[in-house]
């Protein structure tokens, strides 16, 4: 399957009627935040593809709608009694995990169809007490509120994670050393134990054409999803001689 990934921009190449063409083979879409509800509807309805969001450190105006307990912010969107699970068309992944039965692939490794196993976390490293920031410590609490559901996907399905999707990174990787851009600690333990496949983010703007996109450590390839990029899922085996 390919997948269209997506954050921090609002990008011409995306943003226009036709874009379908352009991405006319996209099976499901990853929203790594810090991006405008609008720009999220409007990729949701050219695509009508499974679309997944988190929220990053801006655009905040709609997290009281998907957090209850968070402090709203000027110019809020006005509270909704009715579900906000598909609120926007998308499925908001943040601090949660899901199983998708409408993406089921062919596991390589045992060989058996399987739904697409994706967990979320949305938010930055905290540096001025703004909404939706945390410390290392805070972050890795609610990581571990997603445990339970990782290890029956571990007996069920022989993995606990295929796709990991965050805004910000995980400590020295992509990251950068202001407070604003540091990495999560807890994020390396997390995808050095939980092992997913993908683990996609954005926060980090590339301005830089030299500035690395795509990490592998371990068995995860971490992927900064500024402005688009597109993975292919499973990826691809390369062939050794």
């Amino acid at each position: 399957m390919k997948i269209l990934c997506i954050s921090d921009y609002v990008d011409p190449l995306i943003y226009n009627q036709e874009v379908k063409k352009a991405f006319s083979d996209i099976d499901l879409i990853l929203c790594a935040g810090d991006l405008p509800m609008d720009y999220v509807d409007f990729v949701v309805t050219v695509f009508n593809k499974p679309t997944y969001f988190i929220f990053g450190n801006h655009n905040l105006k709609e997290f009281h709608l998907y957090h209850k307990s968070a402090r709203v912010v000027p110019g809020a969107a006005p509270y909704s009694h009715s579900d906000t699970s598909q609120y926007h068309g998308g499925t908001y992944l943040g601090f949660k995990a899901a199983r998708d039965y409408s993406l089921t692939f062919t596991d390589p490794k045992t060989g058996k169809k399987t739904p697409l196993l994706l967990a979320g976390a949305s938010g930055s490293f905290k540096y001025n007490n703004g909404l939706n920031q945390y410390t290392d410590f805070q972050m890795k609490l609610r990581l571990l509120k997603l445990v339970p559901t990782l290890i029956k996907n571990k007996i069920k399905y022989g993995r606990y994670l295929d796709i990991f999707l965050t805004h910000a990174t995980p400590r020295h990787i992509h990251d950068h050393e202001d407070l604003c851009h540091r990495g999560y600690e807890c994020y390396n333990w997390f995808i050095e134990k939980f092992k997913p496949t993908f683990m996609v983010h954005g926060h980090i703007h590339l301005y830089d054409i030299r500035e690395e996109r795509v990490t592998k450590h371990n068995d995860t390839t971490i992927v900064n999803a500024y402005a688009h990029w597109v993975l292919e899922f499973p990826p691809v085996q390369e062939e050794t001689t």
